[in-house]
């Protein structure tokens, strides 16, 4: 059966020639779901489901000190396997620089979060359902004023409106190191993920980003380290926020 988006148009229709193959390389939890790195996204969900039972946050920006170090993937998969704990879960790609949530989704970044802001659209109009219980939202129009577009009242209701209607908002944001984005975003967020590569993130570029999201109080749930050698039989490493990684 076609997945369908809230206007009901066939997955077809809205494929980008050659992108679902693409995403589908970092998207292990719908390419090989019973994986080794899929079961390592399973466990990422059960520390978020479990580590703050009194209460766990809902609205999560993911974020890593410089690009490429693996937070739209963590964002994507750990999106499809909260879902598939029958969480209803939104997906948001605010990386208004580089967003590339659509890619992995296979999806047209024609409208999205931009649109809804402009009033062009409502999010049940341009949203997508991959899979059951997941909703995925794209940038759409890139904005001229990424910072100054995530600082308006009118984003702060739109994710608090997203945040009352569903279990899980995953917040895909740009890298910390390069821009504020990020932390505008975690003001509004109950916390935020650091992803981190284990081959290539200094520890000087993960203290800046600590510096940067602590400045705005910030509440850092933990950090996810992937690129772990695979030989070892891991696909990456979490572990509740702490200091103690960078000595």
């Amino acid at each position: 059966m076609d997945h369908l988006n809230s206007r009901g148009i066939p997955r077809q229709a809205w494929q980008e020639s050659g992108q679902e193959d693409d995403g589908k390389r970092n998207l292990a939890t719908l390419a090989a779901p019973t994986s080794p790195a899929s079961e390592a996204y399973r466990s990422l969900r059960t520390n978020l489901l479990y580590a703050v039972v009194d209460n766990p946050p809902k609205t999560i920006v993911l974020t890593s000190p410089g690009p490429g170090e693996g937070k739209s993937t963590t964002c994507a998969n750990l999106g499809v396997v909260l879902a598939e704990a029958a969480r209803s879960t939104l997906i948001l790609d605010c990386d208004f620089r580089r967003p590339v949530i659509h890619k992995y989704f296979g999806i047209r970044n024609l409208h999205g979060i931009i649109s809804v802001l402009q009033g062009e659209y409502s999010p049940q109009d341009i949203w997508y359902e991959p899979v059951e219980d997941l909703k995925v939202i794209p940038v759409g129009p890139i904005p001229l004023k990424p910072a100054e577009t995530l600082g308006t009242k009118r984003f702060a209701d739109f994710l608090a409106s997203a945040r009352e209607r569903f279990d899980y908002v995953l917040i895909d944001a740009s890298p910390i190191g390069l821009v504020s984005d990020p932390a505008i975003l975690a003001t509004q967020a109950d916390g935020v993920l650091l992803i981190i590569d284990a081959e290539g993130t200094r520890k000087g570029a993960v203290r800046q980003a600590i510096r940067k999201l602590t400045a705005v109080n910030a509440n850092i749930i933990g950090t996810v380290v992937n690129n772990i050698d695979a030989s070892r039989g891991d696909y990456y490493y979490y572990d509740s926020y702490t200091y103690d990684h960078l000595d």
